[in-house]
């Protein structure tokens, strides 16, 4: 098995400690966060916590892909990562990647980031509408997506999870994770509103986001909020036909 490496060179002294965190991935660690699709674990040093995402072995086809045409999740996350940081956008610390294959297969990856903290995720405006300062926060929320737009980064997975909030003094601040998705491309009206579309399905929130986006695009709001809840559809109506033909295929076997 051949073993490739990248190490920011910020942290090439921690380069023994992240080859045992990789050897030992199974082993060590303390799991973190949903590990329903990728594993996620915390590994302490003296100074700093460290996030290591485990991406799963992918099927046969991907692993020719990822072999011989596409990069790995684990090297797009990293490579993301200092783009965004050069681009003054928020995330955690991009420290290195491993991979890991065979003569004519892609097997296994990992990604290894700084551990953020944070005070809430999109995800808590979604579901507490009472959250302190919920509008303040949604608004700012939706300028910090809009400063993405501007600067050409279309978040392919702009989802309620994906965006850490935290609160610094009278502000807030954002940055973005699970970044293995992303282009980089001049973003027009209809992009920018479908980049929207897959974080809330609540009335509420897309009143204040199309409001907030309208202002800083200097379009109609009801042009935003119309185009937004069309999106908004279509996504979800993807979403279901997914789920109907996975019910099926479930169904079969």
């Amino acid at each position: 098995m051949k073993k490739t490496q990248v190490i920011n060179d910020q942290f090439l002294s921690l380069e023994p400690f992240l080859k045992d965190c990789i050897e030992n991935f199974e082993t060590k660690g303390e799991p973190f966060g949903d590990q329903d699709r990728n594993s996620l674990k915390l590994f302490k040093t003296e100074k700093e916590t460290l996030n290591v995402k485990s991406f799963k072995t992918p099927n046969i086809v991907n692993q020719i892909a990822y072999k011989f045409f596409r990069k790995s999740k684990a090297q797009r996350s990293y490579e993301y990562a200092k783009i965004l940081t050069n681009l003054q956008v928020g995330t955690p610390q991009p420290i290195a990647y491993f991979e890991f294959t065979s003569a004519l297969l892609f097997k296994k990856s990992y990604y290894i980031s700084e551990q953020q903290a944070c005070d809430l995720t999109f995800r808590e405006l979604t579901t507490d509408l009472d959250y302190p300062e919920h509008e303040i926060i949604l608004r700012a929320f939706t300028r910090f997506t809009f400063e993405l737009h501007e600067k050409g980064i279309n978040f392919l997975d702009h989802s309620p999870g994906n965006t850490l909030i935290t609160k610094m003094e009278n502000q807030y601040e954002f940055a973005l994770v699970d970044l293995n998705r992303m282009e980089f491309k001049t973003m027009d009206f209809e992009s920018r509103i479908k980049n929207l579309s897959r974080l809330t399905i609540k009335d509420e929130l897309v009143s204040v986001m199309s409001d907030e986006y309208a202002k800083l695009i200097q379009v109609p709001t009801d042009k935003v909020y119309s185009n937004l809840w069309n999106e908004i559809n279509t996504f979800q109506n993807k979403i279901k036909r997914r789920k109907i033909l996975k019910k099926k295929l479930l169904f079969r076997k």
